[in-house]
């Protein structure tokens, strides 16, 4: 697995929260979590709060992250509380999902793929919602000026209203824009997409 200096920065981040044993779920795992039920895929699970949380709730959950140091660290937490997790350490840039599930969640990943390679993996995590499955997604938009933590090879900071195309055919549970303020008076511009998938809903549009 090439190591990028976005996959760097989070392992360090991540190093750091478990030395300080802060594993509180953040706002956006916090407003999936009622949603979650059956079998989960996290798609860019960092540290695996959410995952753990969900499995503890009674939810089968496979989850997924570039950092070795997170995805060792939830391996150890699933053992240590016999919890029905498997984490797997994996790119997710260009991951091929070979599961459908009751409910997929990506929070905080997508925008740092380029644009193609973001819309495409939005596009297979819809497609692989089983019908009436939900979808939690979160990303930053268009707005954001604190860019610390993306490689130099690309980025996609969504336009504020492309998930709402992305999910036509959804039904919208939940659609929230919340903005917070960021190191040296920058800001993080976030959406943030719960949607139940319908008979008719297909995959985002490329």
């Amino acid at each position: 697995m090439n190591t990028t200096s976005s996959i760097t920065f989070f392992d360090t981040q991540f190093q750091r929260q478990v030395r300080d044993g802060d594993f509180a779920l953040n706002p956006f795992e916090k407003a999936a979590l009622p949603y979650l039920r059956g079998r989960v895929l996290e798609f860019g699970c960092g540290l695996g709060n959410l995952a753990v949380a969900a499995a503890e709730r009674g939810c089968s959950v496979v989850a997924l992250d570039a950092s070795h140091a997170a995805i060792e660290h939830l391996r150890q937490v699933a053992s240590d509380k016999a919890l029905p997790i498997e984490a797997y350490e994996a790119e997710l840039r260009d991951y091929e999902l070979r599961e459908d599930f009751d409910a997929v969640v990506s929070i905080g990943l997508l925008m740092f793929f380029d644009c193609p390679a973001a819309f495409r993996q939005l596009s297979s995590l819809q497609s692989h919602v089983r019908r009436n499955g939900i979808a939690v997604v979160n990303v930053l938009v268009e707005g954001t000026t604190y860019l610390d933590m993306f490689d130099s090879r690309g980025h996609c900071l969504f336009a504020r209203e492309e998930m709402r195309r992305r999910f036509a055919g959804w039904s919208m549970l939940h659609y929230e824009y919340q903005g917070f303020d960021a190191p040296n008076e920058q800001i993080k511009s976030f959406v943030t997409v719960i949607a139940q998938k319908g008979s008719t809903a297909g995959s985002a549009a490329a």
